[in-house]
């Protein structure tokens, strides 16, 4: 059996090319392709000797979640994804409160695939097949509405709950995977976006309005739906805010109104979910005030927490091959996969001594749990305020440690002027 590897290429927006023609310049740029890295993008560089290629072609990166070593060319199937990037940003939908006359956002609309998520699916790393298990999860949906199984025998509502402790790429994932769909399934839905609802923003004030805001809100989402060759992802940020919003009501801490307004967007997300082209992502800091009601809706439940050793280690060693990529630590030299270390037990030599101190970083990190919004944010803090200003990798990695040991100190300090007295 012929296995099966995704080429996502990059048009450039210029290109007037049409997709086969930009199909078959990168097929032929592949056929001297001896064998084939899953993860490995080629941009603009990588493309310079082929100018036909370059002038219509940004960047191609084969992802595929069933390889993990190098494929031979000649025994994969290449299965092709041309696309170009939306660079317009989000659509601001805002509604106006008609007690008080205020206006507020409601949603982020961002027409997908989209610039601003570029890269996004690439960068988050996680040691367990989550990337991966939400893919197949949705586009095995979608093949079952496509076949008309029938959901009163076998159910699945197309919702999808990510719950863990904030920074932990959450929200970030739900994002990358509506643009992963995005591209991957273009044939079915050549119009995809992403409708982004602060659940805690809806329930925050105006009680005795929000039912009728949740209803003019979803009124919205329907005519975006109404389309059947447009997927929509419809993310609800913070969706704990149902489950404390029901229980401030109960406990008399606010009027039955909000009551009202949790059950009015439960009830319209279980109209969306009926929609063929509809997809709901949900994400919670909380795992325990997640509402019982919506979990029961939920398809697909998982846990993101800190990244673990391994994880944090290809983080920051990502984060450091972009730095020397732009000049900001030079000279650039390889940053080892962590495979490659455990491949020599660890031994110590002058070319993996940069790649070893890193994993020490990152083993220091893993064991305080730092979330990996804060991992990736040392370097930066690493560069400004610990390396010199020639800084080489060992140098760099040195900084990090300074970078990290600082950060720990800082928040054990707001953890002390937290404490009540």
């Amino acid at each position: 059996m012929i296995a099966a590897l995704h080429v996502e290429v990059v048009q450039r927006i210029q290109s007037r090319a049409n997709k086969d023609h930009v199909k078959e310049l990168v097929s032929s740029f592949l056929v001297n392709f001896v064998s084939i890295s899953p993860g490995m993008t080629l941009t603009e560089n990588d493309l310079a000797d082929n100018d036909e290629l370059k002038e219509h072609v940004q960047q191609i990166t084969f992802c595929d979640i069933e390889h993990e070593t190098e494929v031979v060319a000649t025994e994969t199937e290449l299965i092709y994804h041309i696309y170009k990037l939306n660079s317009f940003g989000a659509e601001t939908d805002m509604m106006t409160d008609a007690s008080t006359g205020e206006e507020f956002a409601t949603a982020d609309v961002w027409a997908l695939p989209s610039q601003e998520f570029h890269g996004l699916w690439e960068s988050l790393i996680y040691d367990t097949k989550l990337k991966e298990d939400t893919v197949r999860f949705v586009e095995t949906a979608f093949e079952f509405a496509d076949r008309g199984v029938d959901s009163n025998v076998i159910g699945w509502n197309r919702v999808v709950l990510l719950h863990g402790p904030p920074g932990t790429g959450k929200t970030s994932l739900c994002r990358a995977l509506a643009q992963k769909l995005s591209i991957r399934l273009a044939d079915r839905f050549p119009r995809a976006r992403l409708i982004e609802i602060n659940a805690h923003g809806l329930f925050s004030k105006w009680f005795a309005e929000s039912g009728k805001l949740i209803a003019r809100l979803f009124e919205r989402l329907e005519e975006i739906v109404a389309d059947p060759r447009l997927l929509a992802c419809v993310l609800v940020d913070e969706v704990e805010s149902l489950a404390h919003a029901r229980r401030a009501a109960l406990s008399g801490l606010e009027p039955s109104d909000s009551i009202r307004a949790v059950n009015a967007l439960l009830t319209q997300l279980d109209r969306l979910r009926r929609r063929p082209n509809a997809l709901v992502l949900t994400t919670s800091n909380v795992t325990g005030a997640i509402d019982v009601a919506f979990v029961d809706r939920a398809d697909i439940k998982r846990r993101v927490g800190p990244p673990s050793a391994r994880a944090a280690y290809e983080i920051l060693r990502g984060c450091c091959s972009e730095l020397m990529a732009r000049g900001v630590v030079t000279p650039r030299e390889p940053v080892f996969a962590l495979r490659v270390l455990e491949g020599a037990r660890f031994a110590d030599s002058e070319p993996a001594r940069g790649s070893l101190a890193l994993w020490a970083v990152a083993r220091a990190a893993a064991g305080a749990r730092v979330s990996g919004r804060a991992l990736r944010r040392l370097p930066f803090l690493a560069r400004a305020l610990h390396a010199p200003p020639a800084c080489d990798l060992p140098a760099f990695v040195t900084a990090l440690r300074a970078a990290l040991d600082a950060y720990l100190a800082d928040a054990a300090d707001l953890d002390d002027v937290n404490v009540p007295d």
